[in-house]
């Protein structure tokens, strides 16, 4: 083999450490071999690889988060409306002081009810339906929307207080 690059004669080096088109040319057709020898290993490892990377784009679609500490600093300094997007039931056994009760279902049909000028915290039991929801409420024009990062579990495992419905 000849480069004519450099006019190494060496095989499939060049004198400027490159490889030389035929050795070039035989990495390729080995690496495609390869990928057809073992299409359904490549294809286990491209799904494994996507389902690993899935959670770290679907938690950020909700928006940004609030650990207790922030969310409890939030509400100590700023007027925010506090929404619980968990069951009727749910919420009878106790939530943040002074939310609202608005289940997942009806979020997108009342969002209408809120202040959209008024900075919005979204609290479920573990943080998944209040991410569906503070999708639902950005769609409905609300700028600041929150969710309790954790959820009500979070929330009592902090110790911090739970108010039960009257």
């Amino acid at each position: 083999m000849f480069c004519l690059g450099c006019g190494s004669s060496r095989a499939g080096i060049c004198a400027a450490g490159t490889a030389s088109a035929p050795a070039a040319r035989r990495y390729e057709a080995m690496t495609v071999k390869f990928l057809l020898d073992n299409f359904a290993l490549v294809f286990a490892l491209l799904i494994s690889g996507g389902m690993l990377v899935w959670p770290i784009f679907r938690s950020r679609a909700g928006g940004p988060k609030l650990g207790t500490l922030a969310a409890t600093q939030m509400m100590n300094k700023r007027d925010v409306q506090i929404i619980d997007v968990r069951s009727a039931a749910e919420f009878g056994a106790g939530s943040l002081r002074n939310a609202r009760n608005l289940p997942l279902e009806e979020v997108a049909a009342r969002a209408a009810e809120l202040d959209k000028e008024k900075p919005v915290i979204v609290v479920c039991e573990a943080g998944r339906r209040a991410s569906l929801a503070a999708v639902k409420l950005r769609s409905a024009g609300i700028g600041e929307v929150y969710i309790l990062d954790g959820g009500l579990g979070a929330w009592r495992a902090a110790g911090l207080p739970v108010a039960k419905a009257a």
